[in-house]
């Protein structure tokens, strides 16, 4: 890909969840279309290999260790890379955890808070906390990868597929409150049977090799985003 075709040269791009899976996997995507990419995760090894893999193929990033649910973490990431650039163009949310799959009545508290943490309050710290910068972008874009669970509740899926359920409404009240505003877009994405470590948790039994490796996901965000979409936009990628 050379310098013209690079559709995303000039923007910033901030990832949550971005050692492994489709974090990883969007993160490298966005760096080859041209965006400086802000790596978001807890492992400071992990993100230092997205980020060589990133630099390997010519791209640039800025790593940022962090646990979302830590108290005050975002808004210390927020004010860091508002005193180094002006605007957010992407945010990127994959960062979630995945409970055990269990019956209803056997959820376990501590797991479950886990995921009300990163999957929903997180996700609201990190829309006020970007929102300032996401505002100062020209065509500014918030994707969420979501889980179709959210929306049509499965047996033992109850703790994730509530937290999702909460996810998409942050993602849904956003969007129509920005819409009047017309700064910023969001998108959310479910990305269907995926090859990510989290699916092999939920699917210990399936053969990784019958579901899409997450660079088929990662590449339909990035052309999302070069394609522009109005207000909130859905979909699920098959």
């Amino acid at each position: 890909m050379t310098e013209t075709e690079k559709p995303l040269s000039g923007r910033t791009a901030l990832v949550t969840g971005a050692s492994r899976g489709i974090g990883a996997a969007t993160a490298k995507a966005l760096a080859a279309a041209g965006a400086h990419v802000i790596l978001v995760a807890r492992k400071v090894k992990v993100l230092e290999e997205v980020e060589d893999a990133i630099h390997a193929i010519g791209g640039t990033s800025t790593i940022a260790p962090l646990d979302l649910t830590e108290p005050d973490s975002i808004t210390r990431l927020a004010g860091a890379i508002a005193g180094r650039w002006n605007s957010l163009d992407y945010l990127i949310l994959s960062a979630a955890y995945l409970p055990e799959l269990t019956p209803l009545a056997q959820i376990e508290p501590k797991q479950f808070n886990q995921a009300l943490l990163t999957n929903v309050v997180a996700t609201q710290a990190l829309i006020a906390g970007f929102d300032p910068l996401l505002r100062q972008a020209k065509g500014a874009r918030v994707v969420g990868l979501t889980s179709s669970v959210g929306a049509a509740p499965r047996a033992y899926w109850g703790a994730y597929a509530s937290t999702k359920a909460a996810f998409d409404n942050l993602l849904e009240t956003y969007a129509a409150e920005r819409e009047r505003a017309g700064e910023v877009g969001v998108a959310i994405i479910d990305p269907g049977a995926t090859r990510t470590e989290m699916r092999a948790r939920a699917y210990p039994g399936e053969d990784p090799v019958t579901v899409k490796p997450p660079e088929v996901v990662a590449d339909r965000i990035v052309a999302l985003l070069t394609e522009g979409f109005d207000s909130l936009h859905r979909e699920r990628i098959d």
